[in-house]
């Protein structure tokens, strides 16, 4: 069954080229342009599938009628396919870490020794510290801006002590006081980013526990995500020199 389409708006007068319509069930849009046929061009497009085309149109067009109101449906994946992103993005991953605890560190054996005044045994055999060296070996960079309150919970406190397992096996942690992290108006959603251009937003539940990750790909929840990040790393202190600064005790 065909299409229904919508015209939208035109730069060509009556000259039919180029174009924009609207696909009036899906709100898909269809781009009427000029034809690329050069080989040489095509070649340095990415990830070309069998059947597509591409046409050239003004920048004019897409400033001038390009839709921007959006309703996009929540991407929800699980834990399996979340695992899987640290492998497959390209180049840098960075995590706002906003919470007061974390369920999940909770139920380890290194929280309990460490609440319990004992030096946490890490295991830098895991397969979760293997992965993230075999990362970090192939160039990829994995960042981190943790929030602290003042006074520190347990649960920041052991997180600032697991740093330093983090940090042998790639990860480059910096810290934040929660005052400072308010005043430059960061998030308290706790998100990864990756390569600037998507985010992985954990849900929670009263417990503590994450419930949902939401894939977020929305270009300008993104690019706000990414100017939340540069603030906090800016701002940010290195987690040796940070807990230098900490007050000792539980």
């Amino acid at each position: 069954m065909s299409r229904r389409l919508r015209y939208i708006g035109s730069t060509s007068d009556n000259s039919g080229c180029p174009t924009l319509y609207e696909d009036a069930e899906t709100g898909e849009v269809i781009v009427q342009g000029d034809l690329v046929t050069d080989p040489d061009e095509i070649a340095q497009l990415r990830a070309v599938k069998p059947g597509e085309g591409f046409v050239t149109v003004p920048r004019t067009l897409l400033a001038d009628f390009a839709p921007r109101d959006v309703d996009r449906e929540r991407v929800l994946v699980d834990y399996d396919e979340f695992e899987e992103m640290f492998t497959t993005f390209q180049h840098t991953a960075f995590r706002l870490e906003t919470r007061r605890r974390y369920r999940s560190d909770e139920e380890s054996e290194t929280y309990r020794q460490f609440v319990a005044g004992q030096a946490p045994a890490w295991d830098l055999d895991h397969p979760w510290c293997r992965t993230r060296r075999e990362q970090s070996d192939l160039g990829k960079r994995f960042e981190r801006v943790r929030i602290m309150d003042n006074p520190p919970t347990v649960g920041q406190r052991y997180l600032l002590n697991n740093s330093e397992r983090n940090g042998l096996v790639g990860e480059d942690i910096r810290y934040l006081w929660r005052a400072d992290a308010e005043r430059l108006g960061l998030p308290a959603e706790d998100a990864w980013l990756f390569d600037s251009r998507y985010l992985a937003l954990l849900h929670f539940d009263a417990e503590d526990d994450i419930t949902e990750i939401e894939v977020i790909t929305d270009p300008v929840k993104v690019a706000r995500a990414c100017q939340e990040r540069d603030a906090a790393w800016h701002y940010a202190t290195p987690h040796r020199e940070f807990a230098a600064g900490v007050p000792s005790g539980m």
